[in-house]
């Protein structure tokens, strides 16, 4: 993937990726995989712009690297039709919906202060229980289907549980890495087609950089100037560099970067984390909510826009950085034994996520239980859409209190 092959002829204007991004930021419900499954109807199916091969390839990589795979996908068919300004407009199309239903949910949840208001937030964290406990499910199934990987997982699980380190997450998708290149070496090499992207060598170094310089620059800059917007922003970025393996993932490093240090309470973490189930687009526009809500200055309308910003950027960055590099890497056995121990880790780290806090903050009573069961069931088996789930544990919470 270089610019020097093959590099694709730019066929949109930035106001029609504009427009088709913008309708799919309205309309596509339901999570990473049902947004992935979208994009190939309307880019593959419909409009042609890709092939199917060149479709599989850009999912491979973006899944390969951190950060919101659905977006990455998104910027990055925005950027083959119509170079950096139609990867924003895609981006901006594709995210903003969601981001604004949340920033007002934000605003409207704090309002939530009696029987009815107390239970409808309590129903949004019974539908998280329910939303993570198929996302580990899924991902368990994908991602640790043998039983090298289906140890690290549960390895990844028990040291986050036991350990109330806060560099424990950093250090066990680090582990994994190591883990994967021990054990994950036999698993045989899957093949990749070649499509490729006008992005140049040069440019990719620079976002590399880039991604780099704010990841362990940041830390730094909060440390000596003590500024709280430049915290908010370190703790978003920093969530955002370590994702892998989906939107989902997210959870436990948000958590830790604001519930931990009182900028954000529980109840209200898990109730945003619900109601973004509820709106269709990425689910890191959550970012968007916590930068509206988070305690230290700024919020409102200027701390979701730097959520955003923090959440986004990272993935963004390695992204582009990877894009005329990714031909050549993907193909090294090592590097994708190291990536399979990475997502099994992930796997580990969503399902003690799942325990604590998603079950112990949420599920007190049978009925607690019982709306969480029926939420996953409605989710797994009967594959409801998302949306009917919200609604059924939001009703449900309000008729419990």
């Amino acid at each position: 993937m270089s610019s020097d092959a093959a590099a694709p002829q730019l066929k949109a204007s930035v106001f029609e990726v504009l427009r088709v991004f913008l309708r799919l930021g309205l309309t596509s419900f339901g999570g990473p995989l049902a947004h992935l499954g979208y994009f190939r109807q309307e880019f593959v199916l419909r409009r042609a712009w890709l092939s199917e091969e060149a479709f599989s390839d850009l999912v491979g990589l973006c899944q390969f690297l951190p950060g919101p795979a659905s977006s990455q996908v998104g910027f990055s068919i925005g950027l083959m039709r119509a170079g950096y300004a139609g990867a924003l407009a895609a981006w901006a199309g594709f995210t903003l919906p969601s981001a604004l239903l949340l920033v007002l949910f934000g605003f409207w949840a704090d309002k939530m202060t009696g029987p009815a208001g107390l239970g409808l937030l309590h129903g949004l964290k019974l539908v998280a229980v329910a939303i993570v406990a198929q996302a580990v499910w899924g991902m368990a199934r994908s991602l640790c289907p043998d039983k090298p990987r289906a140890a690290i997982a549960v390895a990844a699980a028990l040291l986050i549980l036991f350990s109330a380190a806060p560099i424990a997450q950093i250090a066990v998708i680090a582990l994994g890495a190591l883990a994967g290149l021990w054990l994950c070496r036999a698993v045989p090499a899957v093949g990749f087609s070649h499509v490729a992207f006008p992005v140049s060598r040069r440019a990719g170094a620079l976002a590399l950089v880039a991604f780099f310089l704010l990841l362990f620059g940041l830390p730094v800059l909060r440390a000596a100037t003590g500024n709280s917007a430049i915290a908010l922003f370190n703790a978003f970025y920093r969530s955002g560099a370590l994702v892998f393996g989906g939107g989902h993932v997210v959870l436990p490093l948000l958590r830790g970067a604001f519930v931990a240090p009182g900028w954000v309470s529980d109840t209200s973490f898990l109730a945003g984390y619900g109601a973004a189930q509820a709106v269709p687009g990425p689910l890191f526009t959550f970012a968007a909510y916590l930068g509206a809500v988070a305690r230290p200055a700024p919020h409102g309308l200027a701390g979701a826009a730097l959520g955003l910003a923090g959440i986004f950027l990272p993935g963004l960055l390695i992204l582009v950085g990877a894009l005329p590099f990714w031909h050549g890497l993907r193909t090294r056995p090592v590097a994708q034994a190291a990536m399979r121990g990475v997502n099994a880790a992930v796997v580990g780290l969503l399902a003690a996520a799942l325990y604590n806090p998603v079950w112990t903050s949420a599920v007190k009573t049978p009925g607690d239980f019982g709306v969480a069961l029926l939420g996953f069931v409605l989710l797994t088996v009967w594959k409801a859409p998302p949306l009917l789930v919200v609604a059924m544990g939001a009703m449900a919470g309000v008729m419990m209190v």
